[in-house]
């Protein structure tokens, strides 16, 4: 009988040792899932506020912003309940450079393209020589390309997202258009 009550009495510290030990597991499976729901959160809110600087970049380059560049701020709603989530500031926007167009780099059957020929030098898509001769691809068109940098951020106090984004864009604008 001495034998038995040994055997009773280490079974039961077998038992708990096992309990501790899958309270453990349990616990640090809790604590993963937790902190991955945290990324996957973090992530989200970043995926949005790319998404607002986004939005607000395309809002301005939609408007005349060369004609008079000017900073502004843009209300996004994102998930499109009727209430600002985010607001971005853009920054002045900036013309970076301006570089002239030369004719080879036009198509003259494009209608966009046509406009920066010299008048008289196409006809329904196709170029005509003139009495001076041919047009050289090296000749400058009547545009230029304006190149400029939009900066919008976001500076969320409600979710603590913080993001820069800079848009680049090329713009065809009338040779002798200087950058402001």
């Amino acid at each position: 009988m001495l034998n038995e009550k040994k055997q009773n009495g280490a079974t039961l510290i077998t038992a708990l040792i096992m309990l501790i030990v899958l309270t453990l597991l349990v616990v640090s499976g809790i604590r993963s899932n937790t902190s991955n729901l945290r990324i996957a959160g973090n992530m989200q809110i970043q995926e949005e506020a790319v998404a607002t600087a986004q939005q607000a970049v395309e809002e301005v380059l939609n408007t005349n912003f060369t004609f008079a560049p000017a900073s502004s701020v843009v209300a996004v709603d994102i998930d499109n309940n009727g209430s600002t989530d985010y607001t971005a500031a853009i920054d002045v926007p900036t013309c970076t450079s301006s570089t002239p167009i030369n004719i080879g780099e036009l198509d003259a059957s494009n209608v966009a393209d046509q406009a920066c020929f010299p008048s008289g030098s196409i006809s329904g898509g196709a170029l005509i020589i003139g009495a001076s001769g041919v047009l050289a691809p090296t000749t400058q068109s009547w545009c230029s390309k304006q190149k400029w940098d939009v900066r919008a951020s976001i500076n969320d106090s409600n979710t603590g997202a913080k993001i820069a984004l800079h848009q680049g864009v090329f713009l065809r604008v009338e040779a002798g258009t200087l950058c402001p």
